[in-house]
Order: structure tokens, then C-alpha cells, then sequence
């Protein structure tokens, strides 16, 4: 039987390399099988699904562009004295760190450049990562199955965060020096471990002799290798788990409306990552970051003028800055609450992020899957929370520059400070208040535009002498976007007491479940739907125009 197979084979001559490579593969990896059930996926084509590639392109710039600086960088702090090509530096003593990043400025080719793409990429990396996760957020995509998928992404974004501090902070120059003083700060501000914390971190006093080399590894190795394995993943949940879309024809919870994945996808994709790094590198070109040659080196009796961080840290600086210092001297220790405070603050309000859809999950007792997304309006109070949230933000973005507003605006820094103190309580409760209110009334807007159809701009006169506007009935499609959204009851606790007249026993946990359900549910937080009841009186002649 074989020979009879082999002569037949030599008569048809032999098949393509390409072809042969993959049948030997596909005998011991199964690729075939795997192709065919994943190539021809189906994607969504909506344009908000683009801000998950602008992260992972950019993350892939970052990848590359990284791999090519760690072939030039020295990440010591030994002392050196510089004689390179740049003439203002020359002559000054600077770590070996600093030194090599100014070689690769100066002396490598197109090393300039590529450190540009490096940090702009890691920028564009986090505010994709933001504007992503609100996405996410505001149609509630986070919802079951997803909520693994989401914690991935709020890692990513917690990460991306550690791993830009670091990389910012190797250069060894004033700026990265002045912020390293300020992590020094918040590790002394810790209660009884602070100091051994720093001690250990730093290798000694501020600034010590190791951190350059102990950052470095983590910078390069140990942060990108956790976000890679994280990004790889968050993609094969988002395959597994399907894309979610948006309300429209054709559309359920069990199918998904688009393009498939090769070749459609995969030719929009390759484009518009070739988009993405042009983007960066125009960026790059055009826009000078982090000119560490007109900062200097980093010395300890010294402070950057105007010293910013990368916008992302802009909160946590913000808390810092505007928090009263207030310090409490107890058995010969000193707690430093103006910093400790901030401290604490700012990663629980991370984390409640990251949690955010358990708690929603258990405030609803919705269980179910949901793969059509929501219309952040018939979401109120989940979409006024996220509009509170990036308020809050924000306004201590704010506070985190307050020596620049001051400078350019010509205000006052203590004005400044107090407006963020205040802004940073009311400001969220104005936003919250605001938002849900917009939210209702596009809701009502949306019920009059079912009722009612939607308006022409053409005014008729009736027999009688009254004017009204015409209006247009809506398309079958428009009927079902505006009217697909669930509308959950509150949760209830039910009756104090059972059947027998006993009163039961209801934990302070369901009382607050129930308070917080009628917040999200409750009739206030709602617009009802138009029934069919309404719909059809109105559009069969009674009181439509």
C-alpha cells in the first residue's frame, strides 16, 4: 500500500516547500484543525475596538524599540567624568548611567530617536490602556464572563504604570532623581518598616550605589515579561469568550456581526499597526521628551526645576501635594500622615477599580452572560460613577502640577491648592449628579423618539390653525436599538417576617445589597421603556401627528 502511495506521489511530482513544512507540522501540532476553527473568527467592525490595538501596537513599539536600547545602555551609578561630543557636559562628573544614555543621544546612530519612540510609545501604551478600560467600562464589558479578562487589563494598566516609573527613572538625570526622592519619601513615611524598606531598596542612604542596577532588570525583564504574559493571556480570553458588540440588527447574545479575522481583519490590522507606530515616530521626531542634557545629572543637593511626572503618576503626585502635612509624634516615632495618606489612597482607589465588577455583580445579582453591550445612558449610574471617577483624576492631575499652573497662569500656588482640596470631594459629586441627570434624559429622549418617531424640521398647519412638526416613524433597526436594554428590579430583602409571623433574620449585608440595588435600579434611576401598549395607541392615530 505505501509503495503503491510513494509512486503515485513521484508521479505528481513533490508538493511546495511550504505546503510540506506545514503538513509536518500540522502532524505534530494539529495547526490545520486550529486554523480552520479560528482563522475565519468573526470580529465587529466598530471603530471603538480599535483603542484595544493602539495598546497592543504601541506595546509591540515598546518591545522592539527597547530591545534595541539595552544594547547601549550601562545601568551603573559608578562616577565618571564625561568627554563625549556634547560641549556644555563636558568636563562634569555623572554617573555611567547617565553618561551612556547621553551616548546614545549623541553618538549612536539614530539612538536619539529611538529613545523618543520608546518613551512616546509608552505614553500612547498608557493613555490606550485608560481610554480602553473606560470603553470598557461605560458599555459594561466587563461583565460576565469577562471579569478575568478585565482584571488582566487593570493589571496591564497597573503595570504599565510601575514599569514607565522605572524606565524614566534609569537615565539617572535631575528629573528621575528628584522623583526617586519622592518614592524615598513614601517608603519612610510607612509606619515601624519604612526606613529598613528604604535602606534595603536603595542599598543604603539616598541615593546609594545599587538602584540603577537593580532597576534595570526589572525595567527590561522582569515587569515586560509579566505584561507579556498577561497581554497573550487577555487575547486568547478574548477568543475564547468572543467579542462582544453593540445593540443593532441581527445582533444576540449568541452570534457576533462582522468581519472575520483573515483576511479582512488581519489586512486592517497590519495597516493600522504600520498607522499606530507612524503616529509615534511623527511624535517622536517632532516633539522633544525627556531632553535629560538640559537637566543634568542627578545630585542629591539638587532640585529640577518644574519637576513633572509622566501624566499616569499625575494623580498619586496630585494626592501628595495638596494633602495638609499633618504628622502625628507618638513614643519617640513620627507618622508622617500627609504622606502616608496619599499612599494608602491611591492603590485602594486603583483596586476598587479592578474590583469594580464584582461589587457591581453583587450590588445586581445579575448572573448572566452578556456579550451585547450596553448604551452607557440606560446604564445611569454605573456611567455616572466612571464620569465621577476620571473628575476626581483629573483634578488631582491638577494638583500634581500646581508650580506650572502658578507660573503660567500667574495664580496663586496656595489658591491653586485649595481649589484641588475642594474640587477633589465636590467635584466627583457635581460629575456624578450631572452625568446621571444627562443620562435620564437622553433616556426620555429616546422613549419620545419610539413614541413619537423622530423629527423632520417640517412644520404643518392643521385645519384648525394649530402648527406641529412632523414627525417620522422610526426603522424596525432604530425600534430595536432604543428598546433591547434590560431593566432589572431592585434587589428586594422581602418581608421582615415569614408566614408563621417570626421575624427572620436579615444580615447587615442584604440590607446593604438592597440599599445599594435601589441606587442602581431604583425608580429615580430609571426611565421606564415604552410598552407595546403605548406604542401602538399613539402610532394607530390617537395624539400622533
Amino acid at each position: 500500500m505505501s509503495t503503491t502511495s510513494d509512486s503515485a506521489a513521484q508521479r505528481r511530482g513533490k508538493a511546495p516547500a511550504g505546503e510540506r513544512v506545514a503538513d509536518w507540522a500540522d502532524g505534530r501540532l494539529g495547526i490545520y484543525s486550529l486554523a480552520k476553527a479560528n482563522m475565519r473568527k468573526i470580529f465587529p467592525d466598530h471603530w471603538s475596538f480599535m483603542l484595544g490595538e493602539v495598546c497592543l501596537y504601541s506595546f509591540i513599539v515598546i518591545i522592539l524599540t527597547g530591545v534595541y536600547l539595552t544594547l547601549f545602555f550601562h545601568p551603573s551609578m559608578s562616577e565618571v567624568v564625561y568627554e563625549g561630543p556634547y560641549v556644555p557636559m563636558q568636563g562634569v562628573r555623572m554617573s555611567e548611567a547617565f553618561q551612556s544614555t547621553l551616548d546614545i543621544s549623541f553618538e549612536v546612530r539614530g539612538g536619539l530617536l529611538i529613545r523618543q519612540i520608546h518613551h512616546w510609545a509608552a505614553l500612547v501604551f498608557l493613555a490606550g490602556m485608560f481610554t480602553h478600560m473606560m470603553r470598557v467600562f461605560f458599555t459594561g464589558a466587563f461583565r460576565k464572563p469577562r471579569e478575568i479578562n478585565w482584571l488582566f487589563g487593570f493589571l496591564l494598566f497597573f503595570l504599565g504604570m510601575l514599569t514607565g516609573f522605572t524606565g524614566y527613572s534609569l537615565p539617572d538625570d535631575l528629573l528621575s532623581g528628584t522623583g526617586l526622592r519622592f518614592i524615598e519619601g513614601v517608603f519612610l513615611s510607612i509606619p515601624v518598616v519604612g526606613t529598613y524598606l528604604s535602606m534595603f531598596i536603595f542599598g543604603g542612604e539616598f541615593p546609594g550605589t545599587d538602584l540603577i542596577a537593580r532597576l534595570y532588570p526589572v525595567h527590561v525583564l522582569l515587569l515586560p515579561g509579566i505584561m507579556l504574559g498577561l497581554l497573550v493571556a487577555h487575547l486568547i480570553l478574548v477568543f475564547y469568550h468572543k467579542h462582544t458588540q453593540y445593540p443593532g440588527a441581527g445582533k444576540t447574545e449568541k452570534n457576533v456581526v462582522g468581519m472575520p479575522l483573515l483576511p479582512v481583519y488581519m489586512a486592517k490590522a497590519g495597516g493600522f499597526f504600520f498607522l499606530v507606530f507612524g503616529v509615534i515616530a511623527v511624535l517622536s521626531a517632532v516633539a522633544t521628551i525627556n531632553p535629560i542634557w538640559t537637566i543634568g545629572p542627578y545630585r542629591p543637593d539638587q532640585v529640577s526645576t518644574g519637576a513633572q511626572p509622566d501624566w499616569y503618576m499625575g494623580f498619586a503626585e496630585g494626592l501628595v501635594r495638596v494633602m495638609p502635612g499633618w504628622e502625628i509624634t507618638a513614643w519617640g516615632h513620627t507618622l508622617v500622615l500627609g504622606v502616608f495618606i496619599p499612599i494608602v489612597l491611591f492603590p485602594l482607589v486603583l483596586f476598587a477599580i479592578g474590583l469594580y465588577p464584582f461589587i457591581e455583580s453583587w450590588i445586581t445579582g445579575d448572573k448572566r452572560e452578556h456579550h451585547i453591550l450596553d448604551r452607557p445612558r440606560n446604564a445611569p449610574t454605573r456611567t455616572a460613577f466612571g464620569v465621577a471617577w476620571i473628575t476626581a483624576y483629573f483634578v488631582m492631575l491638577i494638583g500634581g502640577g500646581n508650580d506650572l499652573w502658578a507660573t503660567h497662569f500667574h495664580l496663586s500656588i496656595n489658591s491653586i491648592t485649595w481649589f484641588v482640596r475642594i474640587g477633589f470631594f465636590v467635584g466627583p459629586v457635581l460629575a456624578f449628579i450631572a452625568t446621571k441627570r444627562i443620562c435620564l434624559g437622553l433616556q426620555r429622549r429616546d422613549k419620545d423618539k419610539v413614541l413619537h418617531g423622530r423629527e423632520t424640521g417640517i412644520i404643518k398647519r392643521l385645519p384648525h390653525g394649530e402648527f406641529i412638526e412632523v414627525h417620522e416613524p422610526l426603522s424596525q433597526e432604530q425600534l430595536h436599538t432604543l428598546t433591547q436594554h434590560d431593566q432589572p428590579e431592585p434587589y428586594e430583602i422581602g418581608p421582615e417576617v415569614d408566614e408563621n409571623g417570626v421575624k427572620r433574620k436579615i444580615k447587615p449585608s442584604q440590607r446593604l445589597r438592597s440599599k445599594l440595588s435601589k441606587g442602581y435600579y431604583g425608580g429615580d434611576n430609571v426611565i421606564p421603556k415604552p410598552t407595546r401598549e403605548e406604542h401602538h395607541e399613539i402610532t394607530s392615530g390617537h395624539g400622533h401627528h
